[in-house]
């Protein structure tokens, strides 16, 4: 395909308050018909997570020649991402063929990682932005990278509301590489190969779907959620 042009304790700063069990379908202002993750209430509290990596050691190691930040995709599978079904953070399955229509950011996530606030901020910038317009982000935790995401379900979703207050859905917590791999992350690093190979590298891979549930675009962790925008333009206005 064409590219565009371009268990359950976490770290001792997370600190997590004991509170009955939390609400997937908070109020949104979300035109998708399945409901974020959290409420858009402010909150001020947590500070920056842990880093095993640092972003310029890793930013080095991920640019491809003539690539920039981008990681081409190519035409691999006649499947598209509505295929699937997953389960949200809660457990519940949730049909991808939900979002048809969308333009999608979907991201493996982690609580302690170095990238973790920049990217979780810059995400929910870039979901208040687009979101009106037929953008949806779907975050996937995952702890294979530096056990970076180690906290249950509940945890990892209460650390995003409250830190961050994403108001993108949040899913199930999911293996992105070896052989428990999720159904759907084979989908995307099939459609989407970056230049080291299929492997997702780090916290905060990120591949950009079209309308038509269709990998077009993979970017590399260190890639600013902010540097993706023009991306998502196109596909919006397509």
């Amino acid at each position: 395909m064409a590219s565009l042009s371009s268990s359950s304790v976490l770290s001792p700063i997370c600190t997590f308050f004991s509170q009955p069990k939390l609400n997937l379908y908070c109020n949104s202002s979300s035109s998708s018909s399945y409901k974020p993750t959290c409420s858009s209430s402010k909150s001020s509290f947590f500070q920056n997570g842990l880093s095993l990596l640092t972003a310029k050691s890793f930013g080095s190691s991920l640019k491809s020649k003539n690539m920039g930040n981008t990681i081409y995709a190519r035409a691999a599978t006649e499947k598209t991402i509505y295929d699937f079904t997953v389960k949200d953070i809660d457990g519940k399955d949730v049909p991808l063929s939900t979002f048809k229509g969308k333009v999608l950011l979907i991201v493996n996530v982690a609580s302690r990682c170095g990238l973790t606030t920049s990217n979780y901020t810059e995400l929910s910038r870039v979901y208040e932005k687009y979101k009106n317009q037929g953008l949806e982000i779907l975050a996937f935790p995952c702890n294979q990278f530096g056990a970076q995401e180690p906290g249950s379900n509940p945890e990892i979703k209460q650390f995003a509301c409250t830190r961050f207050k994403a108001e993108f859905p949040i899913f199930d917590k999911v293996d992105v590489n070896g052989p428990n791999t999720a159904p759907v992350y084979q989908f995307l690093k099939s459609s989407a190969g970056g230049f080291l190979g299929d492997l997702v590298k780090w916290n905060f891979e990120k591949f950009l779907v079209d309308k038509n549930g269709k990998v077009v675009e993979r970017y590399p962790p260190t890639t600013s959620p902010l540097q993706i925008e023009k991306d998502i333009q196109k596909l919006l206005a397509a």
